[in-house]
């Protein structure tokens, strides 16, 4: 009962999305219904004017009148047929239009915790295959359904009008048709939605396989990761086949029915066209509104699946739809001013709780510290000590449970988004690139940069010579297999500093570099420490030796504080951490990574 009840509300709910994606196309809609109406009915008409026409034979009369009729409904139909396949064709695109400009904007517009809770493949296929099936159901199906209804029940009432004997056999045929398309539709309708489930995993497994590439080859796991990706693929299959067939049978056996329909009206008819209860006309006329009975059954039963995937595919781009989304910032809002330009530190943390789920442990526990407004602060500690999370926290990308954290000595929540994030910059370990060129990837943290400000970002982080050599210089397309891991991180770098941060949050920029670049990129960050805040994730000794500050991170708390001399002197897991590199308080021109 309580199962049956979750499943109508569910259905109810899909519905009511599959609507507000249709509602602002309900007056192309509307034109498209008249159309079909308008056809259906000309539709309707021929086998009445074929009549017209054989009973004008019968009395020797003239044929002009009868054939222009004709004609005329071939020419009509024709135009209002094209109109009609135009005006819905069109809303069908403007719908999938709609819905992927809704999907992408909430996608981007998501929390980092909530995308991160299924594979990025999955949303992929959301936003291209499953809109594709929101196009006949958003669009042409519930016309379709309607006309198909109406072209139906036309074709019974006048086959009545012609003789109720044979109306009374046909709609005998019909009932077991439509008893049976009862039947099989709903598990046809469940087979497909299980199909697009299994397409939306098998995008998920195949993205997550791609990234991983290089591992799988060096590996040897090419076979086994296809196994993996293809049991969805063949899972897909299956039960798309399993919905074929359903379908097949359906056809089948409607097709069988109409055909022995047609068999009992010609016998029935040539009985009682002997007998003289009814014109041969007549009987012509009865028949072709027979024959033509498949089109609106067909358009019954082909409209209702698509609808049925439609609200399917509208369950799934719910789960896109429900996302939690940043707050956006208030339009014309001004960035709040600072109000804490003469204290020591432009961030804080204060006793902040933490954790990447209601239920889940908490991955940090009472973190306070404090970044200086100018200088160098490192972050080290062991895998899992909380590294990665205080970042996110830094960055808004995940809310504190308990504490606080505040800007400029402004509490986080005076901030949007948007805006607190205008003040600093974040340069990833394992940095992406993003589609596009060498200038679309610099210009996506300050889109009005010029080339002379672009250049300069590049000349700092050693990148400068290499872009000149290149044929289209900062226009040169980019992608991710032509970039080395030092390129990437120096290119991130060159974004992050191009506009100037009040904060600048690194994780560990130096880890993929030859030495000659990691001398060039802290060269880099000694000149923006003087000027401002940089916070690093530490990974090697060179980069804690840089630092003014290191605070050391152990089980989400924070263990110690101070440079590299006094940890050593004072704390025993700094001095582990140093030990298991065999590393010394003296630098070395090139230093293995700390552990993550």
């Amino acid at each position: 009962m309580n199962s049956a009840l979750g499943d109508n509300t569910d259905s109810t709910g899909r519905l009511r999305m599959l609507w507000e994606f249709t509602r602002p196309h309900r007056a192309a809609l509307a034109t498209g219904l008249v159309l079909a109406l308008a056809g259906s009915a000309m539709g309707l008409a021929t086998p009445m004017v074929t009549k017209w026409v054989l009973d004008t034979l019968s009395t020797s009369g003239s044929l002009a009148a009868p054939v222009a009729t004709l004609g005329v409904l071939l020419v009509v139909g024709a135009l209002v047929g094209w109109w009609q396949w135009t005006i819905l064709g069109s809303v069908g695109e403007r719908v999938v239009l709609d819905v992927r400009q809704s999907m992408v904007r909430r996608l981007l517009r998501a929390t980092v915790p909530a995308l991160g809770r299924r594979p990025s493949g999955e949303f992929v296929t959301r936003v291209t295959s499953d809109t594709l099936l929101l196009r006949e159901a958003a669009s042409s199906s519930v016309v379709g359904l309607v006309n198909g209804a109406v072209m139906l029940l036309g074709s019974l009432v006048l086959m009545g009008v012609l003789d109720l004997v044979l109306l009374g056999t046909t709609v005998a045929s019909v009932a077991v048709v439509a008893v049976i398309f009862a039947v099989l539709m709903p598990a046809i309708a469940k087979a497909h939605e299980q199909s697009q489930d299994h397409l939306g995993r098998l995008g998920g497994t195949l993205e997550g396989a791609l990234k991983a590439i290089r591992t799988i080859k060096a590996s040897r796991a090419e076979d086994w990761q296809a196994e993996r990706v293809l049991a969805d693929a063949g899972a897909a299959a299956n039960h798309s086949i399993r919905a074929l067939r359903r379908e097949a049978t359906g056809w089948t056996v409607a097709w069988s029915g109409i055909q022995l329909a047609i068999i009992l009206i010609l016998a029935i008819g040539a009985w009682r066209v002997n007998a003289g209860t009814l014109e041969v006309s007549s009987l012509i006329a009865f028949l072709l509104y027979a024959f033509g009975l498949l089109g609106p059954i067909t358009e019954l039963s082909q409209n209702t699946t698509a609808l049925q995937s439609g609200i399917a595919a509208a369950g799934r781009i719910r789960q896109v739809d429900v996302l939690d989304v940043e707050p956006s910032a208030t339009p014309g809002a001004d960035l709040p001013r600072p109000n804490g330009q003469d204290t020591e530190a432009v961030l804080e943390v204060r006793d902040v709780v933490a954790a990447y789920g209601p239920d889940a442990e908490p991955a940090v526990h009472g973190v306070s510290l404090a970044i200086p407004r100018r200088g160098h602060t490192a972050i080290v500690g062991p895998s899992g000590a909380g590294k990665t999370t205080l970042f996110s926290l830094i960055l808004r990308f995940l809310e504190p449970r308990a504490g606080s954290l505040l800007l400029d000595g402004r509490p986080y929540r005076d901030y949007s988004h948007a805006q607190l994030r205008s003040r600093l910059a974040y340069v990833e370990q394992e940095t992406p690139i993003v589609p596009g060129t060498i200038r679309d990837n610099l210009l996506l943290s300050d889109p009005g940069a010029t080339d002379a400000e672009l250049r300069e970002a590049l000349r700092e982080v050693r990148l400068l010579d290499k872009v000149d050599s290149l044929e289209q210089g900062l226009d040169t397309p980019l992608a991710s297999t032509a970039v080395s891991g030092g390129e990437r991180q120096r290119l991130a770098l060159a974004r992050a500093i191009l506009r100037t941060p009040e904060v600048l949050l690194l994780d560990e920029a130096t880890a993929q570099v030859d030495a000659i670049t990691e001398a060039a990129i802290h060269d880099c960050i000694r000149t923006r420490a003087r000027a401002g805040a940089v916070v690093t994730i530490a990974h090697r000794l060179s980069t804690v030796l840089d630092a003014d500050s290191i605070i050391v991170l152990e089980g989400g708390r924070v263990r110690a504080t101070g440079d590299h001399h006094q940890l050593l002197a004072t704390d025993d897991l700094y001095r582990q951490l140093v030990k298991a590199l065999r590393i010394s308080d003296v630098a070395q021109p090139h230093e293995p990574s700390l552990p993550a």
